[in-house]
């Protein structure tokens, strides 16, 4: 039997907003990447060689920042970006040895190749591995021979719906900027994009960070105009998100008068003395969003099978979701799961739902299809497994 309730949510809008997004080229961003792209090609390995996936959890990247010298036309890296990945992995099964080196280096190299346009991963990036194997209990809670995985862990998983208009901006604004051709549409832009969106009433102020590469760059008149390229782009974005009143701010450290501009070798300010961490950025929705239910897991690279920091964050989010989209008369959801080490990962100890209904409306009206949403997902979890093995799933 699910252990559910179902509370009243106040969605009284307030009057600040507060909403961040991490683009793909933050140092932090590039942790959780490499994180989960570790998982994701461990599972396929242990799916290809032993039928199942083993137990690992690597959630531990640790990006370094190297040292730079950019400059209008292009400049160096003078020392290089130390990432170190670290985590509990399976390394051996019987005598089949996981040649754990050659899948975390090569496809941590094939991920900054695939997604930093202007990053050189040979001369540019050193990666350590500091991977061992799991401990014996965890390991054997993972490998029990039960039809429904366990929970490894007693953690939290938080979901809410349906995002603000600012929420859907701030993620439009750096999913533009990322999501363009780079080699066509402003090659100068880089992917370390940082998105700040402040609301105050119906005014709105986004504070954007974006790295220019150098050598797409002849002098500082270049480098304005492609400020103001975007500076454009992004007012018509708020525009369109209902936002007339917008400010926007590009690179606004800036001094023009002492020529100290947000240019980079690489597009990303890994290169010269910013660092980053696995789970120190967006959640698992895209966003920072100090004002709403936020986990402080860090999903990206927990193993997809029984880690609840992974599992619980991405299902609360669908829960909230399909309960706004699908039950008749749900304007807003709040979800809360949490798990008990030990316990099936599919009976949380705790699953809590907050609910802003129309008028008239009660939670107890609609209480069973509500449970019905939440007994789905829950039921779904081999899919959802899949998915993240797949791909299918951003939790950054």
């Amino acid at each position: 039997m699910l252990a559910l309730t179902i509370a009243d949510l106040t969605t009284a809008e307030d009057a600040i907003e507060v909403v961040e997004r991490k683009g793909l080229g933050h140092p932090d961003t590039i942790c959780d990447a490499l994180a989960e792209t570790l998982s994701r090609n461990l599972c396929g390995f242990y799916l290809q060689r032993f039928g199942r996936i083993l137990h690992h959890n690597v959630d531990k990247a640790l990006l370094c920042g190297g040292c730079s010298t950019p400059s209008f036309g292009g400049g160096t890296v003078d020392a290089p970006i130390a990432i170190y990945l670290a985590g509990r992995v399976t390394l051996q099964i019987d005598k089949n040895v996981v040649p754990i080196n050659e899948i975390a280096i090569e496809g941590s190299r094939s991920w900054l190749r695939s997604n930093l346009h202007a990053l050189d991963v040979e001369r540019h990036v050193q990666i350590r591995t500091l991977l061992r194997p799991g401990s014996p209990d965890l390991k054997a809670l993972f490998s029990r021979d039960d039809r429904t995985p366990r929970a490894n862990d007693t953690s939290i998983g938080v979901g809410y719906a349906p995002l603000s208009a600012l929420e859907r901006l701030v993620l439009a604004v750096e999913r533009y900027i990322n999501g363009r051709d780079r080699t066509r549409d402003h090659p100068a832009w880089g992917e370390d994009v940082k998105v700040m969106g402040v609301r105050q009433g119906k005014s709105v102020l986004l504070t954007v960070a974006c790295a220019m590469i150098d050598r797409h760059l002849a002098n500082a008149d270049e480098y304005m105009r492609e400020k103001s390229a975007l500076s454009d782009r992004v007012q018509e974005l708020a525009q369109g998100h209902g936002f007339d009143k917008c400010e926007v701010g590009i690179n606004t450290a800036d001094a023009v008068r002492s020529a100290t501009f947000f240019v980079t070798v690489t597009g990303t300010s890994a290169e010269a003395g910013d660092d980053g961490e696995v789970g120190r950025g967006n959640r698992v929705n895209g966003l920072i969003t100090p004002f709403r239910p936020m986990s402080l897991e860090a999903a990206a690279g927990k193993n997809p099978v029984s880690h609840i920091g992974k599992i619980y964050n991405i299902l609360a989010q669908r829960i909230a979701e399909d309960t706004v989209n699908l039950v008749p008369g749900v304007n807003a959801a709040h979800c809360l799961m949490v798990s008990r080490i030990g316990d099936p990962v599919n009976r949380p100890s705790v699953l809590h739902i907050k609910l802003s209904t129309r008028k008239g409306l009660r939670v107890a009206d609609i209480h069973q299809h509500v449970a019905g949403v939440a007994e789905a997902h829950l039921d779904q979890l081999t899919s959802l497994v899949a998915e993240f093995v797949d791909g299918a799933i951003t939790v950054f």
